[in-house]
């Protein structure tokens, strides 16, 4: 009898690097010292020193190097860091897939969606999963990237488009488009050389004339402000005076304050144009249309609750 011939697959050996050694080398790497990384963990300094020598050793390369007491990050240390997240990452996602169904998600935003968008997306999240444990991070679209790089959030939504120099590590996808609008009080002293325009509502300004005029604007490392710096004040001349503000709510007041005309996301400002409480004003053949982008790390784990949420804000369920 010709016995059946099973073909066994080649299986990959066992890894020595532990979980246990991960976890030591990342809070080493975020707080600094094996001390506070003991605390942090709930082990003993020696633990702590020993699964961080064992692990250097298992790598045959430093991560760190030792100045006194201090330990400072050696140059090959945050590649390996990043990796190091990811892994814990998905350990975590794991051990705890059946305990919390819904899951865990640290979503980011940059300071326009998330004061404005963000809520109401939120909202329908947990109305499907009522048991989310959902963390936000809200800060300005460079810092926001900034944690993505690191894997301190799941997913992020920016207004402004990852630098180029992020690619090998971050994935972006173009979610959805929206328009910066220039902006001023009605009566405002800055609007002496622009003519209303009764179709539109609004009042249209030469670019020469913007450049004589306050320009309130967001502060740099934001989405906003990027957009500004590529596509209106490149039509200007260098001479404009611009005013950096780091909150969209403080331009707003300053701009009713008549300091100047601002320069913000049309979602921030609808309600005020509206009632006439503001009004727009235009500049001849300047675009400030532009996409906003969801952004995540190519390294992290992609949970059902993460899928849910990427699916939630591309459909037209809002």
């Amino acid at each position: 009898m010709i016995q059946p011939h099973f073909r066994v697959a080649k299986l990959q050996p066992v890894p020595k690097i532990t979980l246990k050694q991960l976890a030591v080398f990342v809070s080493i790497y975020q707080l600094g010292s094996t001390s506070r990384a003991s605390i942090a963990l709930n082990l003993s300094q020696s633990a702590v020193s020993s699964a961080l020598m064992t692990l250097e050793e298992r790598l045959q390369m430093p991560l760190f190097e030792r100045v006194g007491r201090a330990l400072n990050p050696h140059p090959s240390a945050r590649a390996f860091f990043i990796q190091a997240q990811a892994i814990l990452g998905q350990a975590h996602s794991l051990e705890h897939y059946y305990q919390h169904k819904a899951g865990q998600l640290t979503i980011g935003a940059s300071t326009t969606i998330g004061n404005y968008v963000l809520p109401a997306l939120l909202a329908k999240l947990y109305q499907d999963l009522p048991d989310a444990d959902i963390k936000v991070f809200i800060a300005n679209t460079q810092e926001v990237v900034g944690e993505v790089e690191q894997l301190n959030i799941d997913i992020a939504l920016v207004e402004g488009m990852p630098r180029p120099e992020e690619g090998h590590a971050v994935e972006r996808r173009a979610w959805r488009t929206d328009d910066l609008v220039l902006f001023a009080k009605p009566d405002s002293q800055w609007l002496k050389n622009a003519h209303y325009e009764e179709i539109s509502g609004s009042y249209v300004m030469e670019k020469a004339a913007l450049a004589q005029v306050p320009l309130l604007v967001r502060e740099m490392g934001s989405g906003t402000r990027q957009i500004i710096d590529e596509q209106l004040l490149k039509q200007l001349p260098d001479s404009v005076n611009l005013m950096a503000i780091q909150q969209s709510e403080a331009i707003k007041n300053m701009v009713l304050a008549d300091i100047g005309i601002g320069c913000l996301s049309q979602i921030v400002i609808d309600s005020e144009l509206e009632a006439e409480i503001l009004v727009q004003v235009k500049v001849s053949n300047i675009d400030l249309a532009r996409s906003w982008w969801l952004v995540w790390h190519k390294a992290r784990h992609q949970s059902p609750i993460w899928q849910r949420f990427l699916d939630l804000v591309q459909s037209d369920e809002l």
